[in-house]
Order: structure tokens, then sequence, then C-alpha cells
């Protein structure tokens, strides 16, 4: 069953590829000529949003730089440490609602000084696949859209990643 799985997952993409220039094909349009408009406004697109993707990215390279994120997660560590947070993710759970790699990098750091399988390292696992970048998500969705009024976006990514932060804090602690 296994084998016949992964049989299936190596050909899917190349399938709906060939599906696609198909359809296309039976449908008489020009499947490159549409292709390389879709390249363009990609193109146009990703120049659009590049001066927001670079503020986020330095912003965090700042914070995490100088320190900051270490004396915030040591500015709440007493009330982490009653609800049952691990101060040391106060950082992580920051910096994951601006960028998903900079927080990559300290989950890293998380592994080598907790280890992945102790409590610490389990919350952060489901707390990384639990949670989503929701100021990188917004500027950049919104602003290739065109979006201006966002209305209840923000308080429901924020009320959504709390649910995560917590359920990442329940799941890891009936797992070990």
């Amino acid at each position: 069953m296994a084998a016949v799985l992964s049989n299936i997952s190596n050909i899917i993409i190349p399938l709906v590829i060939f599906y696609i220039i198909a359809y296309g094909i039976c449908s008489k349009t020009n499947v490159y000529e549409d292709f390389v408009k879709g390249a363009k406004e990609g193109l146009k697109t990703v120049v659009g949003i590049l001066p927001t993707l670079v503020a986020l990215m330095t912003a965090v390279g700042v914070l995490r730089a100088s320190g900051f994120l270490t004396f915030l997660g040591n500015l709440v560590r007493p009330l982490s440490d009653k609800v049952g947070f691990p101060a040391e993710l106060v950082p992580l759970a920051f910096i994951k609602m601006f960028s998903s790699s900079a927080a990559t990098g300290l989950v890293l750091d998380i592994f080598k000084n907790y280890g992945t399988d102790s409590l610490v390292g389990l919350i952060t696992s489901i707390m990384m696949s639990c949670t989503e970048t929701i100021f990188y998500t917004m500027s950049v969705y919104f602003i290739a859209a065109k979006v201006t009024k966002t209305r209840y976006t923000l308080k429901g990514a924020l009320l959504s990643t709390a649910a995560g932060i917590i359920a990442s804090v329940v799941l890891a602690g009936m797992m070990v």
C-alpha cells in the first residue's frame, strides 16, 4: 500500500501539469502565451511587494541581533510561567507572526539548546505548524490584491495564532 501511495505522489504533479496543458490545447488557447503573460504579472507583483518584504526581514534581523527578543522573553517570564508557556518560546511566538524564515532560525537554536524531544522542543514543533506569519501574509497579499479595508483580519489572525499556541502547549503536554 505504501509503495502505491509513493508512486501516486510521484506522478500527481506531472499529471496535473499535463492536464492543464491538454485542457488549454483542447479549448484552443495559446498555453505558452498565457503562461508568459502570467509570469509577467507575477514579476510585477514581486516588484510591488519587495519593499515590504525587505522592511520586514530587516526589522526581524535587528530585533534578533539586538537581544530585544531575549529581553522580551525574560520580561514576560513571570506571566508565562503561570500559564505553563515556556518563556524561551516567547521570542518564537513573536517572530513567527512576522517571518517564518527568522522563526526557523530560532527553532534551530531552541532545538540545539533544549533538544527536539523535550517539552520545549515539542511545543516548538507543534507551534510552528499551528501558527501563521500574520503580518507578512497580510502585507504581501493585501498589497498584491490592493485591499485597503482589512476589517477583522488582524483580530481574527491574532486570535487564531493564540489558539494555535494554546493547542501547542496542550498537545505537547499530552505527549510528555
